[in-house]
């Protein structure tokens, strides 16, 4: 176990790609719900999905609306030529929740808990808290996370904010994501970082973790191995 990260108190997990290797679930469910408006448009929601991986659906897919659509398809009208916000907010979630039943898990999360009983786990993801809370009760992951599941609407800045400010968030704290935005929540919080980059969709994380001086493993399970060599955020 890296010694390190036993001295956090909190111990603060995004979910899509550092506990779940979901991120091309929702991929995947973002070109699906959009595809009616056909594949131009399609493709353009992907793109900005993953170039802003860590924003809630309810924002992506009001930027499909009021900035893609105009451009893809400029004489339409969402609910009579295509799916409307609600529509497309439903397919998506219809796909992504049959991914995110079957989906990896990040390997030896048990051992990671057992390594450290002294600090709560809580997720902080841009995932719909709903929706979250029932996953990980079906896949029995929800009793690892005993400082609460946190999602979208509400945006991460809002969730570490208000948790930090009820204790809810002990400090020092610690936050695993695989985002350029969960590594600038993290920063605007004032909570060490660490980003888990085997399954991101940041295409450019080496560039961007070299310049701002972020610790980067490979996935969970290198927390358990006492020879990585990484020094842990303090």
């Amino acid at each position: 176990m890296t010694p390190e990260v036993t001295e956090y108190a909190t111990l603060i997990f995004d979910c899509d790609g550092v506990v779940l290797d979901s991120n091309r679930v929702k991929t995947e469910a973002f070109r699906a719900a959009a595809l009616p408006w056909g594949t131009n448009a399609a493709e353009a929601l992907v793109a900005h999905h993953v170039a802003n991986g860590g924003v809630s659906r309810y924002a992506k897919f009001a930027h499909f609306i009021e900035y893609i659509l105009p451009e893809h398809a400029p004489d339409a009208v969402p609910g009579r030529d295509g799916p409307d916000l609600q529509a497309l907010l439903t397919t998506y979630a219809e796909h992504v929740r049959a991914g995110l039943m079957t989906c990896a898990v990040a390997e030896r999360l048990a051992d990671l808990r057992a390594a450290t009983p002294a600090a709560r786990w809580m997720i902080v993801s841009g995932g719909d808290q709903d929706e979250l809370r029932e996953i990980f009760a079906a896949r029995r992951l929800a009793h690892l996370f005993d400082g609460g599941i946190f999602g979208s609407p509400d945006t991460k800045d809002d969730i570490l904010a208000r948790e930090l400010a009820s204790g809810g968030i002990a400090r020092p704290a610690l936050f695993f994501g695989d985002s350029k935005l969960d590594h600038e929540a993290a920063s605007r919080a004032a909570v060490a970082f660490i980003f888990a980059s085997a399954w991101s969709e940041f295409s450019g994380w080496r560039d961007y973790t070299d310049r701002h001086g972020v610790t980067v493993i490979r996935n969970l399970s290198t927390l358990l191995d006492d020879s990585t060599g990484h020094d842990i955020p303090r």
